[in-house]
């Protein structure tokens, strides 16, 4: 009998459940999770791109409209001062004839502004900031007193 309990006990040894993952289990999910790694990862930098872009159009056209409404309380735009990097709030008047947070422009985070062109009648405002891809739509963007907004590599914003 003691033979017989010996071949049950081999027998069953290869029945026992076994816990745990194969090797070739683990590396077909590894090799998923790098498919989808290499996916997701450009899509992501592109998303990026797209957000400092849509950041910078967004921060010029608020500076254009505070632009406008210096020119309106003071009747010139010669003073008119940047700031940046952002997140920053910026007061772009100035002037002494301002008053003081009245002109007030939020810039985005990474987003800096500075001015060229300035005359008592007209204007430009420049946002630039270091966080884009550096291909043409990520800086510097410009926005004139005439309503025109162009990227550095002339297209329109």
């Amino acid at each position: 009998m003691g033979g017989k309990k010996m071949l049950k006990a081999i027998h069953n040894m290869g029945k026992r459940k076994q816990k745990g993952f194969t090797l070739i289990e683990l590396l077909i999910v590894i090799a998923i999770i790098a498919i989808l790694a290499a996916i997701a990862i450009p899509q992501f930098s592109a998303y990026r791109s797209r957000a400092v872009r849509a950041s910078m159009v967004s921060d010029v056209r608020n500076t254009a409209t505070q632009m406008e409404t210096m020119f309106q309380d003071i009747n010139t735009y010669v003073g008119a001062a940047g700031g940046g990097p952002g997140p920053a709030q910026v007061d772009i008047c100035g002037n002494a004839a301002c008053t003081p947070n009245v002109n007030i422009v939020a810039l985005s985070r990474g987003n800096t502004l500075s001015f060229g062109n300035l005359t008592a009648t007209t204007w430009s405002a420049i946002i630039t900031n270091g966080g884009g891809d550096g291909g043409g739509f990520t800086g510097p963007v410009t926005m004139t007193s005439a309503g025109q907004c162009s990227w550095v590599s002339l297209q329109n914003c």
